[in-house]
């Protein structure tokens, strides 16, 4: 009476038809309920599994092709883990998956969430997630599944720090995982795992095993999409054990809504927008003319390369930025192992455009002059350098909202720069980022986007 009839009225039911992690949650638990009251109602339970079997494809499709998360790393925690919870439930009932799972991408989505956690042990926390790392009993399920313990490596660091901790989905790790020896977790064989789709992400390295490594994570996608940030070409980037490059992720949502703030409307002109940590202005990526990114507009991945010696992804944030823009595209690469290039190629529409690059960082910045930063963390440096254009003026700018509804920042600082793009003409911005114990050749030449991949 009180849990599954009322997923019979229509005022309830919306999530049947929504491709996230809402329809993932309801439907497995109202399946549970089906079955544990199977024997009584059983009519009742047959009408709710079979609506539940058509509604729950929509969010397992939404992994496709690739296996991305649109909605990242905490709610793939989340989603996943009722997707999971579903698909083992009715196999064990009625011995079939009825044909869910010839979604392959659903399956690639084990290697999406091995490659979202950095050697620092930070997740790449784009969207409406924290940067704290979870244990996923549903990593155990898939990699069972695939029979590829590889894709157990980052859930081993951290499963006996969950051990200890109040954890609801810790008792599904004794069923999933049973038999599965974690001192036997071989390491993963490729250092970069692309993922296309409505949310797509590169994510690189240059080790699994050395806590100093090199760690890039960069998503395109689109604002209209679920907990998505105005955060298209934003990036994530470590080396020395420090994330350099990092991401508020989101802010608590009752003390946003608890003040009367929208928070979920995403429009263009919506208040969610209007939140400090969630528009494009303290991301990692560009602004431009000091407004907003286009919620309605989509950022592809449209080239990657694994090459050791150049490392790579490129992202077409075009329709991010048409009302001021024609050409925007963003690459990001580890070279040789040791620093990352980011390269902006930018072309303005008919009118002149002033665009401002920036990185939110949790180190001490020291601007040093001449298109330089230093930032310093636990000992460690890196060297922020602008390489073109010639003679900028480095810039930091507060994290302190004025509003009151914002959230703290403490211990962060936005650096970067701004240049001046006249109508109808062509620039590139080409900045790295040099760790302090990294040998480079200054007079190293970025080629244009378009030859990096040749």
């Amino acid at each position: 009476k009180n849990g599954l009839e009322p997923s019979l009225n229509k005022n309830y039911t919306d999530w049947l038809l929504r491709p996230d992690n809402w329809n993932q949650v309801c439907n497995a638990g109202l399946t549970f309920g089906a079955l544990a009251t199977y024997e009584n109602n059983t009519e009742l339970s047959k009408q709710l599994i079979g609506r539940a079997i058509k509604s729950i494809a929509l969010p397992m499709k939404s992994y496709d092709p690739d296996g991305t998360y649109n909605e990242g790393y905490g709610y793939w925690g989340f989603g996943t883990t009722f997707n999971i919870l579903f698909l083992s439930a009715i196999e064990k009932a009625f011995n079939t998956d009825f044909g869910l799972l010839e979604n392959k991408g659903f399956y690639k989505t084990a290697g999406f969430m091995n490659n979202m956690t950095g050697p620092s042990g930070e997740s790449f926390n784009y969207s409406d997630n924290g940067s704290v790392i979870e244990l996923h009993p549903a990593m155990f399920w898939l990699s069972k599944r695939l029979k590829d313990n590889s894709l157990l490596w980052s859930e081993k660091p951290i499963i006996l720090k969950e051990l200890k901790n109040h954890y609801k989905f810790l008792p599904f790790l004794m069923i999933w995982g049973a038999g599965i020896d974690l001192n036997s977790i071989p390491e993963p064989k490729e250092k970069m795992w692309i993922g296309k789709g409505k949310t797509p992400v590169a994510l690189m390295r240059t080790s699994w095993t050395d806590p100093n490594a090199l760690f890039v994570g960069i998503k395109g996608g689109a604002g209209m999409s679920g907990h998505s940030h105005l955060d298209a070409g934003s990036f994530v980037m470590e080396s020395d054990g420090v994330r350099w490059a990092m991401d508020f992720g989101p802010q608590d949502y009752n003390s946003i809504e608890s003040k009367g703030i929208d928070l979920w409307n995403r429009k263009q002109h919506s208040q969610r927008w209007q939140i400090f940590r969630y528009n494009n202005f303290v991301h990692n990526t560009l602004t431009v003319n000091g407004e907003l990114q286009l919620v309605e507009g989509y950022a592809p991945l449209i080239s990657s390369s694994a090459n050791v010696k150049f490392m790579d992804a490129i992202f077409d944030l075009t329709e991010i930025y048409n009302n001021n823009l024609s050409q925007a595209k963003r690459g990001i690469a580890i070279v040789n192992q040791q620093y990352v290039i980011v390269r902006d190629e930018i072309a303005a529409s008919g009118k002149d455009a002033v665009v401002r690059w920036t990185l939110l960082t949790p180190a001490n910045v020291k601007l040093i002059g001449n298109g330089r930063a230093e930032l310093s963390k636990n000992g460690k440096k890196l060297l922020l350098k602008v390489e073109k254009p010639g003679g900028v003026t480095m810039k930091t700018w507060s994290t302190t909202s004025a509003q009151e509804y914002d959230a703290p920042n403490p211990g962060t600082t936005l650096v970067g720069f701004e240049t001046k793009v006249s109508a109808k003409s062509k620039v590139h911005l080409t900045v790295f980022l040099i760790p302090e114990k990294a040998a480079i050749n200054v007079n190293f030449t970025v080629l244009p986007l378009n030859e990096w991949n040749k």
